[in-house]
């Protein structure tokens, strides 16, 4: 098995790590807001270490794919602003208490 072999196994292994603890995450969980925490950011890190072994894997046969740096960069753009936008609607439709005021 040549490095760059063993650099995408372990990769990968550690995408899926994290997508499962997200998703232990999304179903363990007892309230919207930690359910909503813990696939923002496990998932986030499981997907972005698989789109670092694709794209490793692919630059090893000599082609440098852009489109897991573009993929990568929407994902994090854009998953914490949607866990905003829940986290916000769920507060106004009382579904979770207010943030308490002071220690």
């Amino acid at each position: 098995m040549s490095p760059t072999e063993t650099i995408v196994a372990v990769l990968v292994l550690i995408g899926a790590g994290f997508a499962l603890l997200g998703s232990i995450g999304l179903a363990r969980f007892p309230d919207l807001l930690t359910r909503l925490h813990g696939p923002s950011k496990a998932t986030t890190l499981g997907i972005g270490s698989l789109l670092l072994a694709s794209m490793v894997g692919f630059s090893a046969e000599g082609t440098l794919s852009v489109h897991e740096l573009v993929i990568t960069l929407f994902l994090v753009i854009t998953t914490p602003v949607g866990a905003q936008f829940i986290a916000r609607a769920a507060m106004r439709r009382d579904a979770v208490p207010p943030p308490r005021e002071g220690p």
